[in-house]
């Protein structure tokens, strides 16, 4: 095939793959702005979020990435035409995710006592015990929420989710502004206050959410007698086999990732709040990827659905190249303005500057750089694991993903930031090498699982 046989999708792929993004976007431009309000505080609150979040973008990993387990099963019963299968993967979705929201919901309150026990500056610990326990409960409607979202996303009707997210989002920034520093008659609450924004934000989400799925005409058929829907233990099991691996997938990424915000930690609070600027500028980037990788789970899904693996295997690779065509210009970004960015984040006006959020700064501008560079790999990775959950191969890609974080990438993060002078530079290396590598060994996944499908239907 030529190049334009790939590129001639970049419009169909960009237009289910924008609403996806805007609401994740959204969702990253406001974690942007909490950071923000919450820097203008000092060091040591920024440390504290990001110390607090760490903990939950671990349970939140795998809610998320188990969710993801239901569109493929939609997308496929969508392309056979088997709108009673639909209506099934949806009900049984919704109950898993609310089961599964509640009990990580429930596990991240029950571990808060660690946060003394990571060597951690006992400053920072204080203040992220309170936000802890506002945004572990906020997991129940963050998990409910995927599961109207990954039910809608298999349809192609991405739209829902962005509006609900962009809604929330609004919520959250208002109820921040005003409980971060007390203003119209609000408490001052500070780090906490932020927490609780979050909190009422996420259930306006999934209440916007099941309303509309509700109402929403192109769902009339899914909607009828819902209660009366009887309950399949193979259902159950068939997206419990997909969405357990789906889950340990993304739970390595992040908890590849948090390990990082861990590990700046045992620098101090200067490298911890640094890591906490360029995780945000890189979440905020990351978001396209995920975007697309939703596309290339959608459409391959619903080509396997239909049987067709020469054309499954030529929309996902124009996802391939549009991600990988976006990121080279994310990477020209962050390289040209790696000084610019760190000063959204910390006060700086006036005469005499602290010399802590001098040395952030500093710390900050250098790991753009490497952000810059793994910006590529990191973008590619996701979409071609969005592309292998479409064709519901899950189990491998784990496995390999946790080779690349677990046993390549993460000690050389460790030993290049705790034992050389390399520092925090050193375990961003780290998370370079691990994401090059995860994204070697899924392109090769990938090309070895097409062609062997393509073999197999024309036999």
């Amino acid at each position: 095939m030529n190049l334009s046989s790939y590129t001639k999708e970049f419009r169909y792929n960009i237009k289910l793959a924008y609403p996806v993004v805007i609401g994740m976007l959204g969702h990253t431009v406001v974690q942007l702005i909490d950071n923000i309000m919450v820097g203008q505080l000092g060091p040591t609150e920024l440390a504290a979020v990001s110390l607090g979040n760490s903990f939950v973008f671990v349970a939140m990993s795998l809610g998320i990435g188990f969710s993801t387990a239901i569109t493929p099963l939609i997308a496929e019963s969508f392309g056979a035409k088997n709108h009673t299968k639909v209506r099934q993967f949806y009900v049984h979705g919704l109950i898993l995710c609310f089961s599964l929201g509640i009990l990580l919901a429930t596990l991240v309150l029950f571990s808060q006592p660690a946060l003394t026990k990571m060597g951690q500056p006992i400053a920072v610990v204080k203040l992220a015990q309170p936000y802890l326990f506002w945004v572990a409960i906020s997991l129940i409607p963050l998990v409910g929420f995927q599961g109207f979202r990954q039910f809608a996303e298999g349809l192609f009707q991405t739209r829902l989710a962005m509006y609900a997210t962009l809604i929330g989002n609004v919520i959250n920034v208002i109820l921040n502004y005003l409980l971060i520093f007390g203003l119209l008659g609000f408490p001052e609450m500070g780090v906490e206050g932020a927490a609780i924004g979050t909190l009422i934000s996420r259930f306006s989400m999934i209440f916007f959410m099941a309303y509309s799925v509700s109402k929403n005409k192109f769902f009339k058929r899914y909607n009828r007698n819902l209660f009366r829907v009887k309950l399949i233990v193979n259902d159950f099991k068939k997206i419990i086999s997909l969405g357990f691996p789906s889950a340990l997938q993304m739970f390595f990424e992040v908890t590849f990732f948090t390990s990082a915000i861990w590990m700046s930690g045992l620098l101090g609070k200067n490298p911890q709040a640094a890591n906490q600027i360029v995780f945000n500028l890189s979440s905020m980037t990351y978001m396209v990827a995920i975007g697309i990788g939703v596309t290339a789970m959608i459409r391959t899904g619903n080509e396997k659905g239909k049987g067709d693996f020469n054309n499954l295997r030529r929309v996902a690779i124009s996802t391939f190249l549009l991600i990988l065509l976006m990121d080279l210009i994310f990477c020209l970004l962050f390289v040209s303005t790696n000084d610019y960015l760190p000063l959204m984040y910390l006060n700086t006006s006036g005469a005499n500057v602290p010399p802590d959020v001098i040395e952030v700064i500093s710390m900050a501008s250098d790991l753009i750089l490497i952000a810059g560079f793994f910006q590529i790999a990191d973008g590619v990775q996701a979409v071609v694991l969005g592309a292998l959950r479409g064709m519901q191969d899950v189990s491998l890609p784990a496995l390999l993903i946790f080779v690349a974080y677990g046993a390549i990438g993460f000690p050389i993060g460790y030993y290049l930031g705790i034992n050389t002078t390399w520092a925090i530079n050193g375990i961003w290396i780290g998370l370079l090498v691990g994401l090059s590598v995860s994204a070697l060994f899924l392109i090769c996944r990938f090309q070895y699982l097409t062609k062997k499908l393509i073999r197999q239907n024309k036999a």
